[in-house]
């Protein structure tokens, strides 16, 4: 693990954790962060027994989303400078591959958040297939009442689809803060836990996920990702044709083995 980078990484027992590394400035997604993620997530790909994907952070917060000072600096600068709208819109286009790939990743993601997750930090907080937080972890969306911007980075799709329509405008509107024991009980995320129980209940969870038939759990994303845009016919006949496929593998074999010999499956 790299302690200078500003994406630490580290891999053991098929697990991947890739930690965002400048918590002192509570992670924002600027270009360096955005260099560091890139190649951490190439190196992740790479590494020959990845089952699941551990995303958290260090410092008070997993991600404040954009560098308002960056921001800031920008719009006090002649004008000859680029203009913000161009810079925030290089920096979407950067980001926007991050976390589709996140979201078509080939193992399980995590995502563990430590702290406060605001503006677009939400979104990348959101990417993974579960999500767990502390218990003083928050999310908020300043955009609308503090910036006069648009909620982005995903959460414009993600929050209706977890919380509801209203609840999602509800968030946007007031730019309320979303405690994180209030999350899980709206179903947003996976669970909140005491703080000091963060890292370990993410890497139990992560061992449980790394210990799963990896072409079941592929095939699960895939079919959750499709329902967001087919008919409930269309669903049934996607199921239909990829169980038929699933239940002739070696998983599915050693599922039943194990279910009638009364014992845990070994799968590889």
């Amino acid at each position: 693990m790299e302690d200078d980078s500003l994406v630490l990484y580290a891999a053991e027992d098929g697990v991947v954790t890739l930690t965002l590394n400048d918590g002192a400035r509570m992670n924002p997604l600027a270009d360096g962060l955005i260099d560091a993620l890139e190649s951490a997530l190439r190196r992740a790909r790479q590494a020959p027994d990845m089952r699941a994907l551990i995303l958290t952070a260090r410092g008070r917060g997993f991600s404040v989303g954009a560098d308002l000072a960056d921001y800031r600096a920008l719009l006090d600068a002649p004008a000859a400078t680029p203009r913000l709208g161009a810079h925030v819109g290089r920096l979407m286009a950067r980001m926007q591959p991050l976390l589709l790939d996140l979201k078509a990743w080939p193992a399980p993601v995590i995502c563990v958040i430590n702290g406060v997750a605001a503006g677009g930090g939400v979104g990348l907080a959101l990417a993974g297939d579960m999500v767990i937080a502390a218990e003083s972890a928050y999310f908020y969306l300043p955009f609308l009442p503090v910036l006069g911007a648009v909620p982005d980075m995903g959460t414009t799709w993600l929050l209706p689809r977890a919380l509801g329509a209203p609840r999602a405008m509800g968030l946007a509107l007031t730019g309320d803060k979303l405690p994180a024991a209030r999350a899980a009980q709206w179903g947003l995320i996976w669970d909140c836990v005491p703080d000091e129980r963060l890292a370990a209940e993410a890497r139990s969870l992560a061992l449980r996920l790394a210990a799963m038939p990896a072409q079941a759990i592929g095939e699960a994303r895939a079919a959750f990702a499709a329902s967001a845009h087919q008919s409930l016919a269309q669903q049934l006949e996607w199921e239909r044709a990829r169980q038929m496929l699933l239940v002739e593998s070696p998983s599915f074999a050693e599922g039943v083995r194990a279910f009638g010999e009364r014992r845990a499956p070994r799968h590889r």
